[in-house]
């Protein structure tokens, strides 16, 4: 739906994105994550068609974004991380505004009705925009995005400033909106981008050094797989329930009732430790991945030692 490929940004002699290239799948949530100054947003400005490129290409949906502006421009929805309101006009007819602005084919008053709902704005759609709180701005930003119903929809930290409730709910929206959306999604929140991501694509200093589903990242970026579990029974139960399972490489125990299993990444055992455990009559307690956390993976990945080499 969305292809990357060679992109370039210089300013003089500094290149702000130097020669990334990433896809993203129809109905696919892309977490987007960089520290600031890595490139991030001015990817994300040449994507949505605000910035050009100095080389490489961006295809929305068939359509290229230099060479035919119109027809990709009309295949996104951008909402950045200060909505373009008009703060003077209702949230209705700021949300008319935009659907004219945006030349929108659909029947006006249905569809304006309908996008309002889906961000659960319309107890508010006569309020002046200006009076209205931080998370129903954003929600109103959110709507002007989605007017049209484009197949992409680009999101520039569109929590920023939101309290813990407001940050749910936008959590929930966006995942449904994943459904019948392709979504690049930029956060600092790493925990969000856990929450809401398929996967992750990590730019330090205008290059990509990941690029992984979001819970594989740090098996990708240790060269190993591996299991935490927390098993009531003898330790011999656990290991003899455990090393039976096909992919079991180690079983470790770490702890009172806890152990760490190593298993080939190339084979998802979780099904398998499920079955053996469960047949062996052991009651698992917790079961998680073990590795790195999100945050830990994305400091190592974007310290300077590691961006020269990178993590493909």
């Amino acid at each position: 739906m969305v292809e990357v490929k060679n992109l370039t940004k210089s300013y003089g002699y500094l290149k702000a994105v130097d020669n990334i290239s990433f896809t993203v799948d129809s109905g696919e949530i892309l977490g987007f994550l960089g520290p600031n100054g890595a490139g991030k947003s001015t990817t994300m400005n040449i994507i949505t068609g605000y910035l050009s490129s100095t080389s490489g290409t961006v295809t929305v949906d068939g359509s290229e974004i230099l060479e035919n502006p119109k027809e990709a421009k009309k295949k996104i929805g951008y909402l950045p991380e200060i909505p373009p309101l008009y703060p003077d006009m209702t949230v209705k007819a700021y949300l008319e505004f935009m659907f004219d602005i945006k030349k929108v084919k659909l029947p006006k008053s249905e569809h304006i009705k309908e996008v309002m709902t889906v961000v659960k704005i319309l107890d508010v759609k006569d309020r002046v925009i200006k009076h209205l709180s931080k998370g129903y701005r954003q929600r109103v930003g959110f709507a002007q995005a989605l007017l049209g119903n484009p197949p992409v929809l680009i999101l520039d930290e569109p929590t920023v400033g939101l309290d813990p409730k407001q940050i749910i709910e936008f959590r929930t929206l966006i995942r449904g909106l994943g459904k019948k959306h392709t979504v690049i999604f930029s956060s600092h929140v790493l925990s969000e981008v856990s929450a809401i991501c398929d996967r992750v694509v990590v730019i330090s200093n205008g290059k990509i050094v990941a690029d992984a589903k979001t819970n594989e990242l740090s098996t990708v970026l240790s060269g190993k797989a591996q299991l935490v579990l927390e098993v009531e029974g003898s330790a011999s139960a656990v290991s003899s329930a455990l090393n039976d399972v096909y992919g079991v490489k180690k079983v470790s125990l770490v702890g009172a009732n806890r152990y760490t299993v190593d298993y080939d990444n190339t084979v998802d055992i979780r099904k398998g430790v499920f079955n053996a455990l469960s047949s062996a009559g052991l009651t698992i307690l917790e079961m998680r991945n073990g590795g790195m956390s999100l945050e830990e993976s994305f400091l190592q990945l974007t310290s300077q030692n590691n961006v020269k080499g990178g993590v493909k």
